[in-house]
Formats: C-alpha cells, sequence, structure tokens
C-alpha cells in the first residue's frame, strides 16, 4: 500500500473524529468550560481567598495551569475511549482491522482525534480563566509541547482501555478509581512543598505531577520537579503506550472476539 494511500486512510479517521467532536460540541466542548468555570469560582475566588499567594502567585494563577491539564487529560483520554470503544461495540472497528491500512496508521487517526479535542477543551479553558486572572507565560515552547505530549499519552491510556473494555461500565472504571485521584493527587491545586516528606515521596510516582508541574513551568515559571524529568517522564510513558497499543492492535485482543 503506498505512502499516499496511507495519508488518505489517516485523514479520513481523523476526519470522522473531528467531525464526531464538532458535531456533537454541546456534550464534547461545553461541559468542560462550565466545569472549570465553577472550580474557577469556588476555589480561585472564594478560597482562593483565604489561602492568599502560592510559590509567588495569586493562588487563582497558581490553579490555572493545573486546571488546564486537567481538563485536557480528561478530553483526551475521554474522547479516545468513548470513541473507540463505540466502534468496536457498533462493530464498525472490524471495518479497519480488514483494511490495508497498518495499526499505526489507525491508532495515529484515533490520537489525532483525542488530541483535538483535549486541545480545544484546553483552549477554551485558559480563555475563561482570563475573565478571572491575568497571566504572563513565561515559555511558550515548554508549554504548549507539555500540553500536546500529555494529551497524547492520555489518548494512548485511553486507547488501551478501550481495546480491553467489554462493556459500557468498564471504560468508567480506570477514569473513576485512577485517573481522578491520580489527577487531584498531581499537585493541581497545591504545591507538594506543603506536604509532609513521606507523601512528597510518594507524589514523586504520579506522572500526572510532572505534567502539571511542566506546563506550569511554561505557563508561570515556577515548578515542584525538573524539566528534564518532566520530559523523560511523559516520553518514556508515551512510547511505552504506543508500542502496547500495537501489540494489542496486532494480537487483536479485545476486537477479533
Amino acid at each position: 500500500m503506498s505512502e499516499r494511500n496511507f495519508w488518505i486512510g489517516y485523514k479520513t479517521i481523523v476526519r470522522k473524529e473531528v467531525t464526531r467532536i464538532l458535531r456533537i460540541w454541546g456534550q464534547t466542548i461545553v461541559p468542560p468550560a462550565i466545569t472549570m468555570t465553577l472550580y474557577f469560582i469556588i476555589f480561585g475566588e472564594l478560597i482562593g481567598r483565604r489561602i492568599g499567594q502560592m510559590d509567588g502567585f495569586t493562588y487563582m494563577q497558581y490553579i490555572v495551569p493545573g486546571l488546564v491539564i486537567m481538563s485536557v487529560i480528561t478530553n483526551s483520554y475521554g474522547n479516545m475511549v468513548s470513541s473507540f470503544f463505540g466502534d468496536k461495540f457498533g462493530m464498525h472497528i472490524e471495518e479497519l482491522l480488514i483494511s490495508p491500512l497498518p495499526n499505526w496508521i489507525i491508532l495515529a487517526g484515533y490520537v489525532t482525534g483525542a488530541l483535538t479535542r483535549g486541545l480545544l477543551v484546553g483552549a477554551v479553558v485558559m480563555a475563561v480563566s482570563l475573565f478571572f486572572t491575568r497571566i504572563e507565560v513565561q515559555n511558550p515552547l515548554i508549554m504548549v509541547s507539555v500540553l500536546i505530549l500529555t494529551a497524547i499519552v492520555f489518548a494512548l491510556a485511553g486507547m488501551v482501555n478501550a481495546i480491553f473494555a467489554q462493556k459500557f461500565d468498564d471504560i468508567a472504571i480506570i477514569p473513576t478509581f485512577v485517573l481522578a485521584p491520580l489527577t487531584y493527587l498531581g499537585g493541581v491545586f497545591y504545591t507538594i512543598s506543603l506536604l509532609p516528606e513521606f507523601w512528597q515521596n510518594v507524589s514523586v510516582f504520579n506522572p500526572i505531577l510532572y505534567m502539571v508541574n511542566g506546563f506550569r513551568l511554561g505557563m508561570l515559571g515556577v515548578s515542584d520537579v525538573s524539566l528534564t524529568m518532566t520530559y523523560g517522564v511523559i516520553i518514556t510513558a508515551g512510547a511505552l503506550l504506543f508500542m502496547w497499543c500495537l501489540v494489542l492492535l496486532h494480537r487483536g485482543t479485545g476486537l477479533r472476539s
């Protein structure tokens, strides 16, 4: 199969994914914006006034990067798991499996769709934050690269969840019992320097901590972890998940039963 046909197949998958996201924008874009607005009002305005400054910034400014990353994580993951499982449940995925498209093209198409939704929601949340506070971005390159890499990592994680899921209830287990706790304990609302030493040591095993702080470093210029560790953790997680997804697609795990 020629590279041109690869490109056509990739574009077709991406077009389908993006069209779905935009067609139901009231479900994919608006709810996260409303949820994050409530976070800004409750945590930033009401609670933030009592907390004061954190790492030299107002509490509202400090939580903006964390809330943006949190919205990107949940939406890139959610888009992938719902879209791919929906295609699997409706048996549409069989058409892709019997096509001459290589698995990495299929994976790239779905990941691009999830990345698109994650970045769209992240942009909306960033725009909403400007109604509450002023942000001066310190390093746009770090900010954007961490954002994109984070969305890709959780899109791939969503693919793994969707492949193993056998019913709709299965796609809610990981977000509820794994993703949500890791996100809230990943430094979205606080600096880990406030934690006792034991919990600081435990926190370094949370990959979301590096994503939140990497994005915060790019936006505000402050971080609890080094930039090298941030990129190392994100890229390693992405590479491992990418290879895992390819192996599962190649084996047909959960797809050919």
